[in-house]
């Protein structure tokens, strides 16, 4: 059954409206809201062909664990991974919540179900050398000067100052010249204060001096060869190229310079909390994946350099 036959008109319209308040009020973004869609189309088409036909809006919110249970071992032997069934049920819940406040009813047995349990996989940023060899590479894989030095402007505050992909292009023309501290807004609209290498500041001044385009302060600060807003896949496509061009893993992404920023300064003695602030994250638990990763790095080190660990002998 497709997603439009499992629902009545009351929950389209109610699905509507809380797909439309995500977007709105929420900061949602295109990508978030399309989703956060399909995953509770989902789980009401399996509603309507598990019960024989389109169910009303109490008979969803007050839905049982019986079918809850079956809903996600039917997405299971559809293949959909732990990770992908979470955030599906985190969907559901979520506009379970939303609907049943409005609607005033009690929603228990959703909102308290809990899904599967998956291992996040941990970042893997590049080595110190690995994330310079990529800032001077990114360069020249495209075709003019002005978007060669756009792509390392780019790269350069990616890794210099730990911004995620669409933060950096999200900057306008107002920010130019960067400032020493850049005022970004990231996930869930919170607002955070980022300082501005100077290497940063100077990658960004050189693509404005070779940029062809009026670069006006209401406008993207980079541009597509057509003058409107950078595409990431761009960005993305610069860096596998650079990246096969280097003999770098796959994992050499745009993301995973964010990740080699953060990683960088914990090795470097930077506080855990100082480095949440600067990636703009929610819950320190999120940043302590990095103390993984470089616990992981110090043991690789440690095992490859001291003798008793070479020799495997602990009385050596």
């Amino acid at each position: 059954m497709t997603g439009s036959l499992a629902l009545t008109p009351q929950l389209r319209a109610a699905l509507a409206d809380w797909l439309s308040r995500l977007s709105a009020l929420d900061g949602a973004s295109a990508h978030t809201v399309q989703a956060y869609r399909h995953d509770v189309l989902g789980w009401l088409a399996f509603l309507a062909d598990h019960r024989g036909g389109a169910q009303p809006m109490q008979a969803v919110l007050e839905t049982d664990s019986s079918d809850l249970r079956a809903w996600m071992a039917a997405e299971r032997n559809r293949g959909v991974g732990a990770r992908s069934l979470a955030r599906a049920l985190s969907a559901v819940k979520a506009f379970t919540r939303w609907a049943a406040d409005r609607e005033g009813v009690e929603a228990t047995v959703v909102l308290s179900s809990r899904g599967p349990k998956y291992r996040r996989p941990l970042p893997r940023p590049l080595s110190e050398d690995g994330a310079r060899d990529m800032m001077e590479t990114v360069g020249q894989q495209a075709r003019s000067d002005w978007q060669q030095a756009r792509d390392i402007a780019v790269v350069t505050l990616l890794y210099g100052c730990g911004l995620r992909i669409s933060e950096a292009l999200g900057l306008t023309g107002a920010d130019h010249p960067l400032p020493e501290t850049l005022r970004i807004t990231g996930k869930g609209s919170k607002t955070r204060l980022v300082p501005v290498l100077p290497a940063a500041r100077e990658a960004v001044a050189a693509y404005v001096r070779l940029c062809p385009f009026d670069l006006a302060p209401a406008t993207p600060l980079f541009r597509g060869a057509r003058g409107g807003a950078l595409n990431p896949r761009l960005i993305q496509r610069a860096m596998e190229q650079a990246r096969l061009q280097l003999g770098l893993p796959a994992t050499a992404t745009p993301h995973a310079l964010r990740h080699s920023f953060a990683t960088h300064l914990l090795s470097a003695g930077g506080d855990l909390r100082a480095i949440q602030e600067l990636l703009g994250h929610a819950s320190l638990s999120t940043t302590q994946a990095y103390t993984a990763v470089d616990a992981a790095r110090l043991m690789e080190v440690y095992e490859a350099a001291h003798p008793r660990a070479r020799s495997g002998n602990p009385h050596g």
